[in-house]
């Protein structure tokens, strides 16, 4: 049985992902801030015939919890196939590069991206132990700096001041982590699931969890064969689905 675990996985994407990896017959490691809600969280869906999750609680700010996390792998499993850094947050918008704080900006950035490197090194032992494990930093449109180059993108107008650059540089952390793994059996790429509506965005987004959840599974449980380093976008409509970075 494979094993993976979703960072943020207590709601929106991050739970639907956990829901259908669970369906797929992986074992689903929760990731939460709040264990207690975490508990919740997956005592309803046992009780709804979802099987193999199970609650971890960590903070991705707070090394700690990585650690402890990473040792209850170790030893309840031994290995961890699969890691979905879904786990993020924004400001809101609007978000002006001239009045936005540098601690709004570091408390992005600190979720985002550091959350995602703190992670992913804390948990790169148990991943080389697996025999196909993948990486799937969970990014957005708005972290391509091609398309925010772009007047005529659709959400050209988009523009904020920490989750943007926040996501841009998980896309380039991305692109560098699947170079150095390259030689071994690691398939690391960005996914974008969408404009989705969740709490997130106060559900603006005209897409459903379901379909962004089913676009991440798509791009992680890939074959021997399958790409690494790129960026997928479910918002890609014309050109496939490889987003321009």
């Amino acid at each position: 049985m494979k094993i993976v675990l979703i960072t943020g996985a207590n709601r929106s994407i991050g739970l639907e992902t956990a829901k259908q990896l669970s369906k797929k017959g992986l074992f689903v490691y929760l990731g939460t801030r709040d264990l207690k809600k975490g508990q919740a969280v997956v005592k309803d869906l046992i009780e709804n015939g979802f099987q193999n999750i199970q609650a971890i609680q960590i903070d991705v700010t707070k090394p700690e919890t990585i650690l402890e996390a990473k040792k209850n792998v170790e030893s309840e499993q031994g290995k961890l196939d699969i890691l979905i850094n879904n786990a993020g947050i924004s400001k809101g918008f609007p978000e002006s590069v001239l009045t936005t704080s540098i601690k709004d900006i570091q408390d992005v950035f600190d979720v985002n991206y550091f959350g995602t490197i703190s992670v992913t090194q804390t948990f790169m032992e148990l991943l080389k132990k697996s025999e196909n494990p993948r990486i799937s930093n969970i990014t957005s449109g708005l972290g391509s700096l091609s398309l925010h180059s772009d007047p005529n993108w659709k959400y050209y107008d988009v523009k904020l001041a920490s989750y943007v650059p926040s996501k841009a540089l998980v896309n380039a952390y991305t692109i560098l982590l699947a170079y150095e793994l390259k030689d071994l059996p690691f398939k690391v790429n960005a996914i974008d699931p969408g404009y989705t509506a969740t709490d997130f965005n106060h559900h603006s987004g005209p897409g459903t969890v379901e379909s962004a959840a089913s676009f991440i599974v798509k791009h992680t449980l890939t074959e021997e064969n399958a790409p690494t380093g790129k960026f997928f976008s479910n918002d890609i409509e014309d050109d496939g689905e490889v987003s321009p970075w």
